[in-house]
């Protein structure tokens, strides 16, 4: 069974920086693309980033470009969202993914439990 585990998430002043941490295991996910979502309550969940399996491609939503960079790790089963220049609109749960190329979350196939990011003005 494929498990992912976010970590990293807290509270922060804006202008801050965090670093969100994805651990998969149960199965290897090195051939998937991997990405970040979040949401907040009563609204949907949001695409943040993605990046290839090799990691040589990424995207960002606007809203994050030049501010936060994903990565990962294959030899650690490892995905990471640096967050630097946090802003209170950034403000949501924090979901780890991997799945096929997309910005849709029917794009994804497995995901972790999300967590929270919360960002104070």
């Amino acid at each position: 069974q494929v498990q992912l585990v976010e970590s990293g998430g807290g509270l922060v002043q804006a202008g801050g920086s965090l670093r969100l941490s994805c651990v998969t295991s149960g199965r290897t996910l090195n051939t998937y693309t991997m990405a970040w979502f979040r949401q907040n309550p009563g609204k949907e969940r949001e695409f943040v980033s993605c990046i290839t399996s090799s990691g040589a491609s990424v995207e960002y939503v606007d809203s994050v470009n030049g501010r936060f960079t994903i990565s990962r790790d294959n030899d650690k089963n490892m995905l990471y969202l640096q967050m630097n220049n946090l802003k209170p609109e950034d403000t949501a749960v924090y979901y780890c993914t991997a799945g096929l190329w997309g910005r849709r979350v029917a794009d994804y196939e497995y995901w972790g439990q999300g967590t929270q990011v919360t960002v104070s003005s």
